[in-house]
C-alpha cells in the first residue's frame, strides 16, 4: 500500500508515467468511466476547500466510484475530540482511499501511519500540497511540452504558501530551471528553501517589484496573500494588495509566458487578464481533475 504525502514520494520516472496516464485521460475521459466501479473515496477536510475537495470528488465520480466524507472539522467527530489516528482507522472501514486536508502540518502523515487504505495529503497547514504540485507540473508539461529549461517567477506569499514550497522542491529535480522569487520582505521565501537551492547549485533571485522581472519569465506563478495564515489582521491588510497582475503589467511579459495560479484568486490577478491567451489558471484547474484521476488509479493499483 502506498500513500502520497509529498511530491517527492514519486520519482521523476513515476511522475512521467502518472502524467502520461493523466494526458490519456484528458483525451478520452469516457474510456475510464468504470475503472473505479465499486470503489469509494473518503474526503476528510478539516479546513475549507472548494477546488481541491471538489476536484477529488469529480475525479472519483468520473472514474465510476463513489464519494463520502466531511468538508470541515465541525461536521466531523473531531469536534468531539476524536484524534486523526482514530478517524482514519474508522474511515478505513468505509472507504478504499482517502484524501485528507488538515490545518496542522504532518496530520496526514500521522493518518497514513495508522491507515488501512491509501492516504493522499490534500494540504497540511503551510507545509505541503502535493496534488496541487502534480497539477502544476502537468500543466507546465502539457502547455510547454517539457519540465526543464525555463525561468519561473513565483509571486506573492512565498512564506506561508504551501503550493509554492511544494512546487519548488519538485522542480529542483529537473534540469535548467531558474527561480525568481517576487515578494515583500515580510513574505519572502523561507531560508531552508534558498539553502537547498544554493546547496544544489540552482540559480535563483529574490526581488520585490514584479515589473522588474516579469519580462524575463517563461512562467509566472501568482499566489494570494492568505488571511488564514496571519496572526493579526493588521499585517494581512497591509500586504494583501501588494501585488496585482493587470493587463498593463502583462504588456511587459513575453508573448508566450504562462500565468498560473493555484486558486482561489482574490484580487491578485485582475479579471481583465482572464481573456489573455497567456492566462492558464482555469486550464490548470481542469488538469487537476485529470491528474487526480490518474493518482487515484495509481494508488489503488488500477492503472
Amino acid at each position: 500500500m502506498r500513500h502520497l504525502m509529498n511530491p517527492l514520494d514519486f520519482s521523476t520516472d513515476e511522475l512521467e508515467e502518472l502524467f502520461s496516464l493523466a494526458e490519456d485521460i484528458s483525451h478520452d475521459t469516457a474510456k475510464y468511466a468504470h475503472v473505479c466501479d465499486g470503489k469509494t473515496l473518503a474526503t476528510c477536510f478539516y479546513e475549507p476547500s472548494t477546488r481541491t475537495r471538489l476536484s477529488f470528488e469529480s475525479a472519483m465520480i468520473k472514474l465510476g466510484g463513489q464519494v463520502l466524507g466531511f468538508s470541515e472539522a465541525s461536521s466531523s467527530s473531531a469536534a468531539k475530540g476524536e484524534s486523526v489516528s482514530d478517524t482514519i482507522r474508522v474511515i478505513s472501514c468505509y472507504a478504499d482511499i482517502c484524501a485528507m486536508r488538515h490545518p496542522k502540518e504532518g496530520a496526514p502523515m500521522v493518518a497514513a501511519s495508522r491507515s488501512g487504505i491509501p492516504v493522499i495529503n490534500a494540504g497540511d497547514g503551510g507545509h505541503q500540497h502535493p496534488t496541487q504540485t502534480l497539477t502544476d507540473l502537468m500543466t507546465i508539461r502539457a502547455l510547454r511540452g517539457s519540465l526543464s529549461g525555463f525561468t519561473i517567477g513565483l509571486c506573492g506569499d512565498l512564506k506561508f504558501g504551501r503550493t509554492v514550497h511544494s512546487l519548488i522542491e519538485a522542480l529542483m529535480r529537473y534540469k535548467d530551471i531558474k527561480f525568481i522569487f517576487i515578494s515583500p520582505p515580510e513574505l519572502r521565501i523561507p531560508d531552508y528553501i534558498t539553502d537547498e537551492l544554493r546547496d544544489a547549485g540552482i540559480e535563483y533571485e529574490e526581488v520585490i517589484k514584479l515589473e522588474d522581472s516579469i519580462g524575463d519569465l517563461d512562467i509566472l506563478y501568482m499566489t494570494r496573500v492568505q488571511r488564514e495564515r496571519f496572526f493579526n489582521e493588521e499585517d494581512y491588510v497591509r500586504l494583501k494588495d501588494f501585488y496585482i497582475l493587470t493587463a498593463e503589467k502583462l504588456q511587459l511579459a513575453r508573448e508566450d509566458m504562462l500565468v498560473l495560479h493555484p486558486l482561489p484568486r482574490v484580487n491578485e490577478i485582475s479579471v481583465e487578464v482572464d481573456d489573455d491567451p497567456r492566462a492558464a489558471y482555469f486550464k490548470q484547474a481542469q488538469y487537476g481533475v485529470y491528474v487526480r484521476m490518474a493518482l487515484i488509479m495509481t494508488l489503488l493499483g488500477l492503472n
